[in-house]
């Protein structure tokens, strides 16, 4: 156990200037400590992963802001919703004769001499939200932290935070770095100094860019150090780890004319303390589906046991679907799908169903039954009622904002393993505008590239998106082109609730059977193409597409026993599934 000195719990910020002190004392120049770690981080990984400390550290949501303490040590988990850019901020900065840094802080412990000699450094800044759609389940046990000692310390601190702005924010960039710069004036001890460029993002409301996301989950902004930008990418989910800062008496001076107006990119302004709390990262690690499974049991990939799972599953999703078997079967593969590959515009991997003949009387039974089933299976959930008013008012595709120089989200930016229903059986006649157009063609690309075109108003970009994508129709869609199109037939509404113990299970299926390797030898091979070549020569309206859906079945079903490779008896019921699918629809 670390000494006093050394508490990366209730005391993080003192472990790092100990061990900054310590490098500084051996001799080392702090000029070389720029996008490198002097021994801080690694401090911090042993306490985190060799010594079990992550158990201990306090997961930051809505709900544990209440009582976490400033400048202790916190977990946030979310996505990467908008990258801000890099910052320049005095990193280290002599007082007297002694050197202090202020790396992983927004407020300088000691005031900054403007004679006094510093070292400029460079830290990433990241807005992240609460991944989109995240269900309940998926919360880890909650950790009560709390110290009496770090309690009176960061009062003492909390009260010279109040006393001054956010020192640390005066991180300037120099001319011509990325982005929009704007005018900001530095302020150290409350004593304004020259105009500098400040190169930061904004936002006219810190909770208006999350028009999909409950009001009461928490953004945060993540400052990162020394960690190469690729690294991360948008709509990413990562774990940070890091010195947690938060002021909800923080006021926003602006008191000046000079400054007053027109400068909307002030992160102070747009992204104030007092509304979006910082982490300053100390260790990050990017989140899989298998990360969000609170209590996965332990099991090995068997056949055998991967078969009792599936079966046990299979029965649960018949009896949701209201003892349709085949519905069923092509849902449980669904379920499995994931984009594993790309081949040009193609994304392989990917079955998108569509479960029509709903109507007005089925959808208010089975359409709950549906959405609770997958919410109760899936980490990321979501479910749209498509309209044409939905699809003429909807904001789908993230839009840049260059007044506030801010990603402005949308429905459509999901984090990858989304599950996205659609109901469409309230879609009835009438005229898309101009907005309604362009979202459904944003959302037949979804549909059949995996594919979201994000708008930068001088140009669009194509985001790779991996959205399982659930169709709820009358007849076929039309707006919504799925893999697989299937007439459901229900026969009863038999009660499907299931015990904790297998749901757990059937997480642990659906999160670690999607992520199997899989092969097809090579005398599979051929039967595969003799029958596809039959198929062929018997129905001249099969395609390349038709070839690629059945090949995409025939992979998934096979993982779904727990199998690495296609066997023949794996795809005569792949066959078998499709003869009894288009005999529904004939």
């Amino acid at each position: 156990m670390v000494g006093v000195a050394h508490d990366c719990l209730a005391n993080p910020l003192g472990a790092v200037r100990s061990t900054f002190e310590k490098a500084v004392s051996s001799g080392s120049d702090p000029v070389n400590f720029a996008g490198r770690d002097w021994g801080a981080v690694d401090l911090f990984r042993r306490f985190l992963f060799d010594d079990g400390g992550l158990s201990q550290v306090p997961i930051l949501n809505s709900s544990t802001i209440r009582w976490i303490q400033p400048n202790t040590l916190v977990r946030f988990r979310g996505m990467v919703q908008d990258m801000l850019g890099n910052e320049l901020y005095v990193g280290a900065y002599k007082d007297g004769s002694v050197w202090r840094t202020n790396k992983f802080v927004d407020v300088a412990q000691y005031p900054i001499d403007s004679c006094s000699e510093t070292r400029i450094w460079e830290r990433r800044m990241l807005y992240c939200v609460p991944v989109p759609g995240l269900n309940s389940w998926t919360e880890p046990p909650a950790v009560v932290y709390r110290s009496m000692d770090s309690t009176t310390q960061h009062g003492e601190k909390r009260q010279r935070l109040d006393e001054s702005t956010d020192n640390m924010d005066f991180d300037v960039s120099d001319e011509g770095f990325q982005g929009s710069p704007s005018p900001k004036k530095l302020k150290e001890d409350g004593h304004p100094s020259q105009s500098q460029e400040l190169n930061v993002e904004g936002t006219s409301s810190s909770m208006s860019m999350l028009p999909d996301v409950n009001r009461d989950s928490l953004p945060c902004l993540v400052k990162i150090y020394d960690c190469p930008e690729s690294d991360m990418k948008l709509n990413e989910v990562f774990e940070f780890v890091g010195v947690f800062t938060f002021d909800p008496e923080f006021k926003v001076e602006n008191d000046d004319d000079e400054f007053a107006n027109g400068f909307s990119e002030d992160v102070l302004v747009q992204l104030p303390p007092n509304k979006v709390p910082r982490l300053h990262c100390l260790t990050h690690r990017k989140l899989a589906v298998q990360d969000f499974l609170p209590s996965s049991p332990t099991m090995e990939v068997k056949p055998n046991l991967v078969k009792d799972i599936r079966n046990a599953l299979l029965r649960h999703l018949t009896a949701v679907l209201g003892n349709d078997g085949v519905a069923a079967e092509f849902l449980l593969l669904h379920l499995l799908s994931t984009v594993y590959s790309r081949v040009g515009t193609v994304a392989v991997g990917k079955l998108s169903l569509n479960l029509n003949c709903f109507n007005k009387e089925s959808v208010p039974v089975f359409g709950p039954r549906l959405l609770l089933a997958i919410k109760n299976l899936l980490p990321f959930t979501h479910c749209i009622s498509l309209t044409v008013d939905y699809l003429n008012t909807a904001s789908l595709a993230p839009k840049k904002d260059y007044e506030t120089n801010r990603l402005i989200t949308g429905a459509l930016q999901l984090a990858e393993g989304s599950h996205l229903i659609f109901d469409e059986t309230q879609l009835e006649a009438g005229t898309l505008n101009s907005v309604g157009v362009e979202n459904a063609r944003l959302l037949k690309t979804l549909m059949e590239m995996q594919k979201v075109e994000y708008d930068f108003q001088y140009y669009k970009l194509d985001m790779d998106a991996d959205v399982q994508l659930l169709v709820l129709s009358e007849g076929k869609s039309n707006v919504l082109p799925a893999d697989i199109v299937l007439p459901f037939q229900p026969s009863s509404v038999d009660s499907f609730e299931a015990t904790a113990e297998a749901l757990e299970a059937w997480r642990w299926y659906l999160a670690t059977v999607r992520s199997l390797p899989h092969s097809i030898e090579p005398e599979i091979q051929k039967v595969i193409e003799n029958d596809l070549v039959e198929a062929k020569q018997a129905d001249r309206s099969i395609g390349s597409q038709d070839f690629s859906r059945l090949l995409t079945m025939g992979r998934l079903l096979s993982m779904s026993f727990g199998e690495t490779s296609l066997s023949l008896e794996h795809w005569q019921m792949v066959k078998e599934l499709e003869r009894l699918r288009r005999e529904r629809i004939k």
